[in-house]
């Protein structure tokens, strides 16, 4: 809780802030000429793009002009107040809010020059010029306006340094010049601010004004001091400052203090505390018992751990305390029956989310009558939610999520009338929830507890009390029939119901609420029918459902759209070439559905997106050149039926960390472009194509890539000894997620990339683990020569498969060095030699493959070698354990002619003998009594006859 909000600042400062809204501008009394004339000149220097001084033409009453007061007797104007008509929107409000609240991005903002033209106004006490977008220096002459009691420029767009003669405003009360872009060497012009109270420095950088601490902490009137994001530090030594009793609200948040500074304690005076955002470290000090009418104290977002101190429990008049996202370590227990000792009856907010609390809430948390916000989320609490809960009758917020929290959903939070959020999502509570837990919400706005075994089993006709905006249930047990009371939400703006359980159809009244969606999660259900528009700002995701029917049309704003894993059909053309577009698609995600057509050449207004993913469809065609044209990060293409050759605009998505092509019927050679322009790409797939050539060199420039799948291709010539300048793959790095990110203020999910691999023998798709693969595959190719010896620098390699080659010569030795090898598979080629015994150092092969080559000797000893089967050995010349022989007698040879089949001899192939047997057996026990017993083969036809009349009906 910011220390604006404190209720015991002195009225006097108040008043000098808002006195402004009571003063009575339209007396009759008319503005004096000269005074008109100079506010003239000021308006003509500015840029008004919303035309809001348009009162302000020649001839007028400047007295009731907008944003003019004038004295009720001598006319003379005394207040100009000109800031931009910004309403600031709420924390949870959609990111397009926010972005029209910046100055640089509203129309109602003032712009131009300041014209000193102001200087005629002799009696100007109250200057607002904040929330405009001047981009200048604050103008010295301001420092030259004898009369400002109060003067107010903060977010602005000022830069550059503070006007020293500033100072000379001894009459000035408040002054604010936060939110600038300014760079003042010294504060010392604050000193001869002799009558100010309040004073807002907040976003300059003071990293050269070493004397900040000493002239504020000293000066003998100021009240207030906000100096967050000021890039503050640890003063090397102790300064000795002879502090001030006056001050009573300090905000030092967001700056990069280690340790609190010590000359705070000695301001006994303070009511607010500020020190959020810092890199506190270490306990939290003793020394707050010494400021004894402390009532806020805000230390979150720090490093600060062990457990609170007693002392902090001393504060008994403590309203707001926040120490939440610390590492502090204690037993929840512990603390709220410290806090009960010290302000049971005055504690307003508790907030500390995000730390190492521990153990169970206990029943004097319903003690704290006043207590009106608690947040406890991300922690380690376990137990069940105390009953005592019901008993906050002041309580608007409580948020309990990402604990261990067991037992059922209280039916007491039926009882707490004030509650807007609640947030118990992410534990382990269960149990049946019925409209009676909600009986009396009537102002409840969120409702979050996804991720928990809750069944709600409402009555089909309940209308809910409450007009939420934000509803998360997702894998509450909602079905199977679609929750019918959200009809009844007209102020919906999120909604997520996933992995609800319901199987039913979309009813259309969903999307044709009254309210607008910012995000919506419907996924992982069994919804099915079809959608023809999704009336939806920013986030949709309805994947692993059974949707039919063409794609639908999508709001102009909408950034995610992920419609995966259901059974949409038809071509890509209305969605992709006439939708209208007013801001950037991020992510399109439409693979495993029943797509057809080509893919039309019509990206160029999609420009922003990061990620497409269209594989597992029936797409046909080529390529179009438009989609090279953007700032892919993520392209999927993979299992279609795509072909020609890749487009040469493709290597303008330089941004590429993922290209998956593979699956098609690609064609022509592997383009050198992938490795001279894709240079951040770490996973490529071609797999299964057409491709052939040689593989490029500048393949080896791809410092980044991780995995490599070039296999079932017609790629020939030698493996590039250049490999080894894989550098992601013979270095250990960071370890990547994969993980494809979507936020807004109100909501935060993910999806893991999936890429379909074949390691270890086995096609299996990697996701979450995907980041620990680093993997080549050339397989089934024509590729000829020797294995690299220098690939046995790739010592990061987890998996090598070069199977169903030609390649010859013998197995080097190097191979041995990629010591975190689990999959090798050199089978199929025309290999020679012995396995090299340095094969004994891979400790972590589970899979292994060196069959029908011309390998001789003995294979070597080691954990690992031995615990494979014949399989992995056979159609070589080797022997020793764990062959069951001394010496290799499956000498099958291996026609590389046909790139690695084989002939099998005269020897009995058991395989088939078996299958001959079981038709045999088949046929004598099923269908033989047909033709012997006319009873069985009179009720087989009528069951068939009954079959086929019901499918001619149908």
């Amino acid at each position: 809780m910011k220390s604006v909000a404190i209720t015991l600042f002195p009225f006097l400062l108040v008043i000098v802030a808002i006195c402004f809204s009571f003063c009575d501008p339209t007396s009759d009394v008319l503005c004096i000429e000269s005074e008109r004339k100079a506010l003239l000149k000021f308006k003509n220097d500015l840029v008004d793009p919303s035309n809001r001084l348009s009162s302000w033409v020649e001839g007028g009453d400047c007295c009731k002009w907008l944003g003019v007061v004038c004295h009720n007797t001598t006319g003379h104007i005394n207040q100009l107040h000109l800031a931009a008509p910004l309403s600031v929107p709420q924390f949870d409000s959609p990111v397009a809010e926010w972005e029209t609240y910046h100055p640089s991005k509203n129309n109602s903002t003032l712009r131009g020059k300041i014209n000193s033209s102001l200087l005629e106004l002799k009696h100007l006490s109250s200057l607002d010029l904040s929330n405009n977008n001047f981009s200048s220096n604050i103008p010295k002459f301001l420092g030259m306006l004898g009369s400002l009691t109060y003067l107010n420029l903060s977010h602005a767009q000022f830069q550059g340094g503070i006007p020293h003669n500033l100072g000379n405003l001894s009459k000035l009360q408040y002054l604010d010049l936060g939110g600038n872009d300014l760079k003042p060497r010294s504060l010392q012009w604050v000193s001869g601010l002799s009558s100010l109270q309040y004073l807002d420095l907040s976003g300059a950088d003071l990293r050269k004004a070493t004397d900040w601490l000493q002239v504020t902490f000293e000066h003998p009137s100021l009240l207030a001091l906000h100096l967050s994001a000021c890039s503050l530090e640890d003063y090397p030594s102790p300064i000795s400052v002879n502090s001030t009793k006056s001050l009573v609200v300090l905000d030092l948040s967001e700056n990069n203090f280690s340790s609190v500074p010590m000359s705070i304690f000695g301001l006994h005076g303070l009511v607010s505390i500020d020190l959020s955002g810092n890199s506190l470290e270490g306990p939290i000090p003793d020394y707050f018992r010494n400021i004894s009418f402390l009532e806020v104290l805000d230390l979150s977002r720090n490093s600060l751990n062990s457990s609170t101190p007693n002392s902090l429990f001393s504060l008994n008049h403590l309203q707001f305390l926040n120490l939440s996202s610390n590492e502090i370590d204690q037993d929840i227990s512990e603390i709220l029956l410290s806090l009960s000792r010290c302000c049971l009856d005055c504690l307003e907010s508790l907030d500390m989310a995000h730390n190492d609390l521990f153990g169970h809430l206990v029943d004097q948390l319903g003690h704290f009558k006043n207590l009106a916000h608690l947040s406890l989320a991300g922690n380690n609490i376990s137990g069940p939610i105390p009953l005592s809960i019901g008993e906050l009758s002041s309580l608007k917020f409580f948020d309990v999520s990402e604990n261990q929290l067991n037992g059922t959903f209280p039916l007491c939070f039926g009882q707490l009338e004030s509650l807007e959020t609640l947030n118990l999502g992410f534990n382990l509570l269960e149990g049946i929830v019925s409209e009676t837990h909600f009986s009396n919400l009537t102002k409840l706005t969120t409702l979050e507890a996804s991720q928990n075994r809750l069944r709600f089993e409402p009555n089909s006709s309940w209308i809910p009390p409450f007009q939420c905006r934000i509803i998360k249930l997702s894998q509450w047990h909602l079905g199977p029939k679609f929750p019918r009371w959200l009809k009844f939400q007209k102020n919906l703006s999120v909604l997520d119901i996933s992995e609800a359980g319901i199987s039913d159809i979309l009813p259309t009244w969903l999307l044709n609420l009254s309210t607008q969606f910012e995000y919506v999660n419907l996924s992982c259900n069994q919804l099915t029918g079809g959608i023809s528009y999704l009336n939806v700002r920013e986030i949709v995701d309805l994947r692993s459902n059974r949707f039919t029917g063409q794609l639908p049309r999508v709001f102009p704003t909408l950034q995610y759209l992920i419609l995966s894993n259901n059974l949409f059909s038809g071509p890509l053309f209305e969605l992709v070439c006439n939708s209208l577009r007013e801001g950037p698609m991020e992510c399109l995600a439409i693979e495993r559905n029943l797509l057809s057509g080509e893919i039309p050449d019509c990206w160029n207004h999609w420009r922003g997106l990061g990620y497409l993913n269209l594989e597992n469809n029936n797409l046909t065609g080529k390529i179009p050149p438009s989609l090279g044209h953007l700032n892919l990060l993520v392209l999927n293409l993979r299992n279609n039926g795509m072909f020609g050759e890749l487009p040469s605009t493709l290597q303008h998505s330089t941004s590429l960390i993922m290209l998956d092509l593979s699956d098609n019927h690609f064609s022509g050679s592997v383009p050198a472009w992938i490795g001279d322009k894709l240079s951040k790409l770490e996973i490529l797939s071609l797999r299964s194509n057409n491709f052939d050539g040689h593989i490029p060199q500048k393949i080896c420039q791809l410092q980044s890539l991780r995995i490599l799948d070039l296999g079932h291709n017609n790629i020939s010539g030698a493996i590039p000894k250049c490999f080894s300048n894989l550098s992601a793959m013979a270095n250990k790095g960071n370890q990547n997620t994969y993980m494809f990110q979507w936020s807004s203020i109100s909501t935060n999910n993910f999806f893991y990339l999936r890429a379909l691999l074949v390691l270890k023998g086995r096609q299996d798709v990697y996701s979450t683990i995907l980041g620990l693969v680093t993997s080549i595959c050339l397989s089934t190719n024509r590729l000829i020569g020797e294995i690299p010896k220098e690939l046995g620098s790739l010592v990061e390699l987890r998996s090598l498969n070069v199977s169903r080659n030609l390649l010859i010569g013998n197995i080097p030795d190097e191979i041995g060095n990629m010591k975190l090898m689990e999959s090798l598979d050199l089978s199929m080629n025309q290999l020679t030699g012995e396995i090299p015994s340095s094969f004994s150092n891979l400790n972590f092969l589970n899979h292994f493959n060196v069959s029908y080559n011309n390998l001789t000797g003995q294979i070597p000893t080691s954990t690992q070698l031995q615990s494979f089967g014949n399989l992995s050995y056979m159609g070589n010349h080797l022997y020793g354990p764990p062959l069951t022989k001394n010496r290799s007698t499956n000498r099958t040879p291996t026609d590389v002619a046909n790139n690695g089949s084989r002939s099998e001899g005269s020897n009995v192939n058991w395989l088939y003998v078996s299958i001959v047997l079981g038709f045999v057996m088949g046929f004598s026990g099923v269908v033989a009594p047909l033709f012997y017993i006319r009873s069985w083969r009179h009720a087989y036809y009528r069951k068939l006859d009954h079959i086929g009349r019901k499918l001619y009906m149908s």
